[in-house]
């Protein structure tokens, strides 16, 4: 993502400025169930309700493929950004086009215009030049406050820029330097607990960390595959077989800059998630073949606490087991709850980022005690 300065007065009083958000929430019978996202562009439109500018909120919600999806609708949105904020909220039916212009002109300064779903049109998701010069005519100015998404090619996130006078948001430029920040070298000794299904999504996010920081924990069916590149037997256990070549090139990165990589030494396990089936808690080296991991086991999850207590810096970003199916939520809930208490102890400064991982510390009930949650996913890799 650009570098864009954070925007101030002399750039939008009494302009019209297109502000990309992420409301990309969940909405049940047209309630939305969970607010965070809501919540964390609060500072970014109080202030430029306060320095008087005509507002023009961009957001999507869901993956429409460029078609309209009533139950995909901002609408509803809206509607609870306005409680939020206790201010109306104007909606729009329409993104581009006659009916959003129309709409735009009636805007007052210190007033906010919400419009519809922006992947609703296929040009969003292909980076439609003509798309981004129709959204680009609706404004003055353009705010990017929208981290969570500021790491696609689309047309609202790359288009847009090239077409207005651009400028970073109070939420987008809190998540970069809160980032950057914690991979200082002040910030040593780092740990890094990276979780989630899949190697292939974080290979990048694994090279760069494996030369940066003190110990690089690896959790769920990203260690899957580390330890079959250890040539450990994993049974029936998900993996990416296409992917160990990568994990032994990690490994050789770690030996050599004498980054402490932490792999699984238990595990809980099942032969599948059904709730009738046994599960085991066991070493690595007791695992059947006709048996999945699940977790990691709870030595290890100690193991992981104690590079906490020895740590400055924590970064996370995935869960270490399948957290979506008790008992195997167990360790990530263990190690949200280590990294808030030895955070509000004033011993660790803790970053964590990425949606499953706020949903386990969520669980956990220990939001507030991170240093810094991410709302970004991909972004935050």
């Amino acid at each position: 993502m650009a570098n864009l300065p954070l925007f101030s007065l002399k750039d939008v009083k009494n302009k019209r400025v297109l502000v990309r958000v992420d409301l990309n929430v969940p909405v049940q019978k047209n309630n939305v169930t969970d607010i965070t996202r809501l919540t964390a562009v609060l500072p970014t439109l109080r202030e430029l309700i306060k320095d008087k500018a005509k507002i023009i909120l961009l957001s999507h919600r869901g993956r429409p493929q460029g078609k309209i999806d009533p139950d995909l609708s901002l609408h509803s949105v809206a509607e609870a950004l306005e409680d939020i904020l206790g201010q109306p909220v104007a909606f729009c039916s329409e993104t581009i086009g006659k009916t959003a212009k129309e709409a735009v002109n009636k805007l007052k300064s210190g007033e906010i215009l919400l419009l519809e779903n922006l992947r609703f049109y296929p040009g969003e998701e292909s980076n439609d030049p003509d798309f981004a010069k129709e959204l680009a005519d609706l404004g003055e100015v353009y705010i990017n406050d929208g981290f969570a998404v500021s790491h696609r090619a689309h047309g609202s996130i790359v288009g847009l820029p090239k077409l207005l006078p651009s400028f970073a948001g109070h939420l987008l430029d809190k998540e970069v330097r809160s980032l950057a920040s914690a991979l200082e070298p002040k910030a040593q000794p780092i740990t890094a607990i990276i979780g989630g299904a899949k190697i292939s999504t974080k290979i990048a996010l694994l090279e760069s960390l494996v030369t940066k920081v003190r110990n690089l924990v690896v959790g769920g069916g990203i260690a899957n595959t580390f330890l079959l590149a250890l040539k450990y037997d994993i049974g029936n256990s998900l993996c990416e077989k296409d992917q160990v070549s990568m994990a032994k090139q990690i490994i050789k990165q770690a030996k050599k800059s004498k980054c402490n990589l932490i792999i699984p030494h238990d595990v809980r396990a099942s032969r599948d998630l059904d709730a009738r089936s046994e599960v085991y808690h066991i070493p690595l080296a007791e695992l059947q073949k006709s048996e999945s991991i699940f977790d990691i086991g709870s030595k290890t999850a100690e193991l992981i606490g104690d590079c906490l207590q020895h740590s400055r810096t924590v970064i996370w970003n995935g869960p270490v087991g399948l957290f979506e199916h008790q008992p195997f939520d167990r360790s990530s809930v263990q190690i949200a709850q280590d990294i808030a208490r030895l955070t509000k102890e004033r011993r660790l400064n803790s970053i964590a980022g990425g949606g499953e991982t706020l949903a386990v510390i969520n669980r956990a009930h220990v939001s507030d005690g991170f240093s810094y949650l991410s709302t970004g996913g991909g972004a935050f890799l």
